[in-house]
């Protein structure tokens, strides 16, 4: 609280009351007009913004041109970000964790902190193994002061989503009270209990990051909805075990920023620990406050872009080859054991170095531990590398050159008369005001749907394929 305290100071002169220059007056005390240079930054709470500011009319009388231009904003928010290339580790080793403690039944995000974050994180999960399908994932809980585990380390999408769906059905079902003279509650019933514990599920996702291979990353993403937690030892040393088993840890608060999270955070992301830094953390990479549950999904589906290789982890893991076989299904006449799941099936993908039987790619063979992939798997991984630079806006001067978009051919809206070329519904920061997005390489013309469709599934150019 002493952040807002300094907002708010009691000023009395020698008249009992008189305020000084530059200060409002109510009935207690003063409240400064704008904060001294130098201070803090403002905080993403503390701007206002009077959103029926930015509503304008178009010139027909109607608000379409608006809300239009909002939807096209919102749309490419998400695909304005830095495409200059860098490393990344494409196999990542990603451990989830998820609060399930009393907190999460709060009701500031509907229906439910609890049910919410379960929901987002099915989605999460089947957008992180569509942009890393190499890639292996793990889901842990914290609930009633331990750690809970949901799902093992592997890249089975269904078995993730499986988890997952059966926690939410706890919770979700028609008739979640107890019978009547039963002592249980809903908690029992497995919903959101006790208190988090951060040292335990740090401690037990190091535990599975630590035999993995060196090649992959070692990550851990923290959906934390409480304000406290309750660890059995020292958090610090735990901490300090992460740094040394080189673990990066992300954090996605519900509720407020918490000191030990931003420790955390920095420490095993290797930045400055000190109070001045510590505000200088990019809330949408490493650790963000959601605000809403739009921004909530918004900070989520960030983590499933690779993370780029840091400067000591390229020292401690130069680039080495890394074997990989590139099976083919075969079907058989009779049923046979798979290695995976000793499951009996009539088909499958067989190993190339030891002919095991798997059931699905990607996956590491249980009998030789070769990788086993398709070559689309690391097609689908390759973009990360070079991603798809961003598309230019075209203002109404350039927009005669098209009249409709060259992948879909919707028709584009039309150029309007001399003088009306620069009036642009306020409002509507990165969206083109002539509704068309320019290729920098090819110089097609693409509506904001192809955008973004090319730019998170296709991740080429349509029009630069065609060259």
């Amino acid at each position: 609280m002493a952040d807002s305290d300094d907002d708010y100071i009691q000023q009395l002169s020698e008249n009992e009351g008189g305020t000084t220059p530059g200060q409002q007056t109510n009935g207690y005390g003063t409240r400064p007009e704008a904060r001294p240079t130098g201070g803090r930054a403002k905080e993403r709470w503390e701007d206002v913004q009077r959103t029926w500011d930015d509503v304008t009319e178009g010139a027909d009388g109607s608000l379409a041109r608006t809300v239009g231009g909002r939807l096209e904003a919102d749309k490419r928010k998400r695909l304005l970000r830095d495409t200059t290339p860098v490393q990344r580790g494409l196999i990542r080793n990603l451990v989830l964790v998820i609060d399930l403690s009393s907190a999460m039944s709060e009701k500031d995000f509907r229906p439910t902190r609890y049910i919410l974050a379960l929901r987002f994180a099915i989605d999460f999960v089947q957008k992180y193994f569509e942009q890393n399908p190499i890639s292996q994932l793990s889901i842990l809980g914290m609930r009633d002061g331990l750690a809970v585990k949901l799902s093992d380390l592997s890249g089975d999408t269904s078995s993730h989503v499986a988890a997952l769906q059966k926690k939410l059905d706890e919770v979700t079902t028609t008739n979640p009270q107890p019978a009547a003279g039963s002592n249980k509650n809903l908690a029992d019933t497995g919903g959101p209990k006790g208190s988090p514990s951060l040292q335990n599920v740090l401690d037990m996702a190091r535990a599975y990051l630590t035999s993995v291979p060196s090649h992959g990353t070692r990550e851990v993403l923290i959906i934390f909805g409480a304000i406290m937690t309750a660890d059995p030892g020292d958090i610090h040393t735990t901490i300090r075990n992460l740094v040394t088993d080189r673990v990066r840890v992300r954090v996605i608060g519900l509720a407020a920023r918490i000191a030990i999270c931003s420790e955390l955070v920095a420490k095993t992301n290797g930045l400055p620990t000190s109070a001045a830094s510590q505000s200088s953390i990019k809330a949408d990479t490493l650790y963000g406050v959601a605000i809403d549950d739009k921004h909530f999904h918004e900070l989520l589906m960030v983590h499933t872009t690779p993370p780029a290789t840091s400067t000591a982890d390229q020292e401690a893991n130069p680039p080495t080859l890394l074997p990989m076989g590139f099976p083919s299904r075969r079907d058989e006449e009779h049923e046979t054991f798979c290695a995976c799941h000793l499951q009996a099936s009539r088909g499958g993908y067989f190993c190339t170095r030891c002919n095991a039987k798997v059931c699905s790619l990607p996956v590491a063979c249980p009998t030789c531990g070769l990788q086993l992939v398709q070559s689309t798997h690391l097609a689908r991984s390759f973009h990360h590398l070079f991603p798809l630079k961003n598309f230019e806006e075209v203002s109404w001067k350039e927009a005669e050159k098209s009249v409709e978009c060259a992948m879909c051919q919707t028709p584009f809206p039309e150029v309007p008369e001399k003088g009306e070329e620069g009036k642009k519904a306020a409002g509507t920061g990165g969206a083109s005001e002539s509704s068309r997005y320019r290729c920098t390489n090819c110089g097609e013309h693409y509506c904001v749907h192809c955008d973004v469709w090319m730019h998170e599934t296709l991740h080429n150019c349509s029009g630069c394929l065609e060259l």
